[in-house]
């Protein structure tokens, strides 16, 4: 019971003295005097009835009720510095919440938040995705990306994060038996569409100046990276932004064969919140850097122009 507690600090002065054997080594543990040290005990012998301690020359010895009370306590006061312990290490986790688009978050962001993890164990990225335009006053979070810059709220201040750009791929099983050598042979295959993106087909035909094709046998799919996946597994083509596709194409997973054929996306922005936390510009560093990586590790694994070096 709550009650029935003893004077805390009168418990932890015995402690020490009885870790010790020694009123005076408990006092500088404490940095208290030595008369401090035995006030307290004296107190708790007063609250308990009992003696804890024999006091001799030069030497205070546990009496056995003494030696039973220190072993409980001393476990009851470990379990307390070890959960203060955890209090003050959870409350020294940082948060930063990341808003972004689910297809970027799968594809991007989560592959590569391992790292950010292992270089900042201090800070606890947070990833929310959301498909509305950014806008502080409808959903919280520190950060914000998003392609393009348009409908952003006035509140934001968005830069510039990410060139991108749009080609075909395919899975190399489904390209081995059905090939895709040029774009007439684009009628041969199942075109896979993402309902957020449904113009890109139209759009990269009519960018590469291509003739549209008529009626196209096509699946549709709520995301792209349910796309994507579809792609991976070999149910047809997919147009996709370069942004997302470094891990398939470092893989195997997913080949471009069509690699002069791409069209130039919007940009990806970000924005801080006016209220961000500070880890929230750690986080843009590493994105950043993580940026500057990607174009350095994974140029030779992107498909090339002809003409490109």
């Amino acid at each position: 019971m709550i009650s029935d507690l003893p004077p805390l600090n009168a418990v932890r002065a015995f402690a020490a003295a009885a870790r010790h054997e020694s009123f005076s080594r408990a006092a500088d543990e404490l940095h208290v005097s030595h008369s401090a040290i035995s006030r307290h005990i004296k107190l708790l012998e007063e609250h308990l009835g009992v003696l804890l301690f024999e006091r001799r020359i030069r030497q205070s010895v546990l009496t056995p009720a003494g030696q039973a009370f220190y072993e409980q306590v001393s476990v009851a006061l470990t379990q307390i510095a070890q959960a203060a312990t955890a209090l003050r290490q959870g409350a020294a986790l940082r948060k930063v919440t990341i808003n972004v688009r689910p297809s970027f978050a799968v594809r991007w962001l989560i592959p590569r938040l391992p790292q950010f993890m292992a270089q900042y164990p201090q800070i606890h990225p947070e990833v929310v995705t959301s498909t509305l335009p950014p806008d502080p006053a409808r959903e919280t979070f520190d950060l914000v990306i998003r392609r393009g810059h348009s409908g952003w709220a006035a509140a934001l201040q968005p830069h510039p994060l990410l060139d991108d750009e749009i080609l075909v791929v395919a899975a190399p099983a489904l390209l081995q038996g059905t090939p895709l050598h040029s774009p007439k042979d684009l009628v041969r295959h199942t075109l896979l569409v993402s309902r957020t993106r449904l113009g890109d087909w139209s759009k990269w035909l009519e960018h590469c100046r291509l003739k549209p094709l008529r009626n196209p046998p096509t699946l549709h799919f709520d995301h792209m990276h349910f796309v994507l996946q579809a792609c991976v597994d070999g149910l047809g083509l997919s147009l996709c932004p370069a942004s997302l596709l470094a891990k398939d194409l470092a893989s195997g997973r997913l080949v471009c064969p069509l690699p002069e054929l791409r069209q130039p996306l919007t940009h990806y922005y970000y924005a801080l919140a006016c209220d961000a936390a500070p880890e929230a510009q750690v986080f843009i560093d590493w994105m950043q850097a993580q940026i500057q990586q990607d174009a350095m590790l994974n140029l030779p694994q992107l498909p090339a122009r002809h003409g490109d070096q």
